[in-house]
Order: C-alpha cells, then structure tokens, then sequence
C-alpha cells in the first residue's frame, strides 16, 4: 500500500481524511501547533488556574466524604494524577475502577498498589459478565472497526452515573494532550459514547437483553451533567508539567508499578484488539496516534518512532494463544471469531448513529472555546 507520511509525525493516509499542506505536514499537526499548543503550553502558568479548581472541588465537598471521583484503570495517567492530587493537593478522592471482564493481572496489582500505598478507598463497579459478552461478540459480528466501544462505554457510563446518585459533583480523568493530543481518526474508532449505535448492532446481532448494561448518550453527558446538575470532568493533567517517561519511572520506583508495552493496554481485550485485530483485519496501527502524540509533546523523536513502527505491534509468537482465549472467553469457536475477522469491513456508517449530534455539538464547543484541536 502506498502511503503518504506526514513529513512531521507519523501519521499517513490510512486515515483517509487526513491532509497535508505545502510543506507536507498533516492537519494533526497544524490543529495541535495552532489550537492546542498556545493555550495547553505542558501546563506551563497554568498553576493559578489548577489552584482555583481545587479550590472550589474542595469548597463543594467539605460535608461529603470525598472530594471528588477519580477513575482508575491501572494505566499511567490516571495513576500519576491520583497520586499528585492526593499527595500535593490533599484531594479526598474516591477511586473508581470498572471491571468489565477484561483486567490483566498487571493492571489489577497497579491498581492495588496505588490505593494501599496512598491509604485510599476504592470502588469497584462490576459489569453484567453475560451482558457484556452478548454485547462484545456482536460488535465482532458487525464488522465495524471500533469493537472496544462496550468496554469503554461502560466505563464512563458507570461512572456518570455513580455521581449522579451519589451527588458527586466533581470527576477527574487522566485524559491529557501530553500523551493524547492526535486523536484517533473518526473511521478507526467512532465515538464511544453513541449509544444509539449500541443499540442498533446489539438489536441486529445480539442474543440477550441488555437489563443492566449501562447506557449514556452524548447529551446527557455533555449537557445535561454538567448544566444541569452541576456535574463536571475535570483534565487536570492539562494543567501541569506532564512527562509520560518520568511519571511511569516515578511510579516504578515508589508503587512497584508496571509497565506495559503499549498505552491501553492495561486491559486483555484492547491489547488483542489495538495491537492485532484492527491492525490486520483494518490496516489502523494506533501507534501512529499515539506516538504521534509525544513527537508533537517532544517526548520522542519521529525517527524513533518510525523505527518502532517497523517492527508489528503484537507478539507473533503468542498471538495465536491470544485470539484462542479471546475467542474462548467470549463463548465463540475459535472458527466463529475467524469468521468474523475474515468478514467484509464495515463502518459507524452502516448503522444507526448520532454523527449529525457529535458534529453540531462539537462546532458549539469550539465556538465557545470549550473543546480544542483533536480533529475526529
């Protein structure tokens, strides 16, 4: 395949609605240095802004138990933050973490070492193992690229809703431009949150009712939480100094933590699917984004990245045993997932879906300064 390269990060034209100006560098690039960077600076002067949140998360809790929630996956980002928000900033959060069947070990002890070390309290929101299978293996039937989208929708659909019971006014996420400033392009992974979509390909190949799935939808949480009841999400990673490399050594040498070979990969199923599934069955390598990321964040050379990128992103040695368990664990022959990954590609676009919402929703963002950069 003959691929056109961005002439300053890594990403090319396996999205196809990438483009590139006279000097051959990509939109990505130019969103970033004309959007994100004037006002994100890797937190530089921003320390004022950080205090005054703190302040008022503090303010609004004082008769509660904690601050504030704090989601945890067992990942670097949210893992630092956690520990400066409580160690630095004397934050009372609630940890919450989500198991929706796929934890690797690894994450499980970081997790662990994180909440004991720091004296915490942690909350665990357990996911409807038989819903989320049902619901799993119909995104393998549908042939569209983002089948990670039932294990992140639960997350940040339990998550919401938590606070909205509990009256939990303020979220803090490890989401970051030091590590996130390329988005994923729309046709690799749609947006999570469409519930509309969810919907749709369950009701065409699921087998079971979704009783105690969670389910949100893009207004509720990006108008009604936050407008109406007051509930907000806060990216304060944004508004410090942020260095991926020294934050994962920082936690090695004070939690035990450990690391893992690729970003997301804390869970079994987004290891298989980000490292294997959507780069044979697609042809989308996320390294791209990712290292993408830290190239523009100065966190790596395009030259070490390209060598990376040499070499495929999953182990060749252990895959086989890989899609087996997969298959396995999902209640499918391994002949039924193959079936799957040699079925015709589709996209969010052959089903039901609240693109026209996502797309007006984000014009109003960045009409009135709310959302940054980060094309999709």
């Amino acid at each position: 395949m003959n691929l056109k390269i961005c002439s300053n990060c890594v990403m090319d034209t396996t999205d196809r609605n990438i483009f590139f100006d006279e000097n051959g560098v990509c939109d990505h690039c130019n969103l970033f240095y004309k959007e994100i960077l004037p006002v994100w600076k890797n937190g530089e002067n921003r320390r004022s802004e950080l205090d005054y949140i703190i302040t008022k998360i503090k303010e609004s809790s004082q008769d509660k138990d904690f601050d504030c929630i704090m989601g945890v996956s067992g990942g670097i980002d949210s893992s630092y933050l956690l520990y400066v928000m409580v160690t630095e900033f004397k934050l009372r959060p609630l940890v919450f973490h989500v198991d929706a069947g796929w934890n690797s070990q690894v994450a499980v002890n970081n997790i662990e070492q994180l909440v004991d070390g720091l004296g915490l309290d942690l909350f665990t929101e357990v996911i409807n193992w038989e819903e989320m299978k049902d619901l799993q293996r119909s995104f393998f039937k549908s042939g569209v690229s983002h089948i990670d989208t039932p294990q992140d929708h639960a997350f940040f659909a339990s998550m919401y809703k938590f606070a909205l019971n509990y009256k939990v006014n303020n979220i803090l996420t490890g989401a970051n431009y030091s590590t996130e400033c390329v988005r994923n392009p729309k046709e690799w992974m749609y947006f999570q949150s469409d519930s509309y979509q969810i919907k749709d390909i369950h009701r065409k190949f699921g087998t079971k009712k979704l009783k105690t799935f969670p389910l949100t939808n893009v207004l509720f949480h990006r108008f009604y939480l936050p407008y109406v009841k007051n509930i907000k999400v806060h990216r304060l990673l944004d508004l410090m100094e942020y260095d991926k490399i020294e934050a994962q050594t920082f936690l090695e040498n004070n939690f035990k933590f450990q690391k893992y070979p690729q970003k997301h990969f804390e869970s079994r199923f987004t290891k298989f699917y980000e490292s294997y599934w959507l780069y044979e069955k697609f042809g989308y390598d996320t390294r791209k984004v990712q290292f993408s990321s830290l190239i523009l964040t100065k966190q790596m050379t395009r030259g070490e990245a390209l060598q990376e990128l040499k070499s495929k992103p999953y182990n060749e040695s252990e895959i086989v045993r890989e899609f087996n368990y997969i298959a396995d664990k999902l209640g499918m022959t391994k002949e039924e997932l193959q079936d799957c990954f040699d079925s015709e590609n589709k996209t969010y676009k052959d089903y039901i879906n609240q693109e026209m919402i996502y797309n007006f929703g984000s014009k109003i963002s960045r009409l009135v300064g709310i959302e940054k950069g980060g094309k999709r």
